[in-house]
């Protein structure tokens, strides 16, 4: 099967191509700010490299950027209705544990969302969730209990924030980590049976795993 992964849910855009499970190609881009342009031509690039139609797309769903997660579905959605191919959601959490690949008991990736909230989850090495994904205000007290026992990495964009926070000798970051599209396959062999296709009528009115609600600012700089 030829499927395409996508994500825009962070300030790294990404896509790439697989056959079957092999990764045939992929394109990042690091800059931020693109991904409205950037995205399809990525794909574009790929399928015409490659000589092949996808038969799949997979989307990193979020929670993430509401604009990137508008602009990653709006692009998958477009993919599969003109296609006439499933989308495949997967977690943006499951993508950047499966690119942490780090040596821990648990991992805990972690989406920045301002000042210092987190979107983030516990996860198992193999990529299971043992919680629930939730917004947090990092403090003092935040994970102390699974920390006393377990050898925790903090990862993601939202990680470094928590570092002068989280002081436990049990916790470790890796806040480089983002996520990427060539680890998508990762994260669809973790689900197992669990795999949930959106197709057909379904994809008018698949949306995005946001979170939470979009809140607009008021600019503080008069135009008047």
């Amino acid at each position: 099967m030829i499927s395409i992964a996508i994500d825009t849910t962070t300030d790294v855009c990404s896509a790439a191509l697989f056959h079957d499970n092999e990764l045939l190609g992929e394109r990042i881009d690091t800059h931020g700010h693109n991904h409205a342009t950037q995205l399809s031509v990525f794909i574009n690039e790929l399928l015409n490299e490659y000589h092949v139609t996808p038969q799949r797309v997979i989307l990193s769903q979020g929670p993430g950027s509401y604009t990137g997660l508008r602009i990653g579905a709006a692009t998958a959605k477009g993919l599969c209705f003109g296609y006439d191919i499933p989308l495949l959601p997967i977690s943006t959490l499951q993508l950047i544990a499966a690119q942490a690949d780090i040596d821990a008991e648990v991992l805990c990736p972690m989406i920045d969302a301002r000042r210092m909230e987190v979107y983030t989850a516990l996860l198992t090495p193999s990529l299971q969730f043992m919680s629930n994904v939730s917004p947090m205000i990092i403090d003092n007290d935040s994970f102390r209990d699974i920390l006393e026992h377990h050898r925790v990495v903090f990862c993601g964009n939202g990680a470094a924030k928590c570092k002068s926070v989280i002081t436990h000798p049990n916790a470790s970051f890796a806040e480089d980590v983002v996520p990427l599209a060539r680890n998508s396959m990762k994260v669809v062999k973790s689900m197992g049976d669990n795999i949930q296709l959106v197709e057909g009528k379904q994809l008018a009115y698949y949306e995005p795993f946001y979170l939470k609600e979009f809140q607009a600012t008021v600019s503080k700089n008069k135009l008047w």
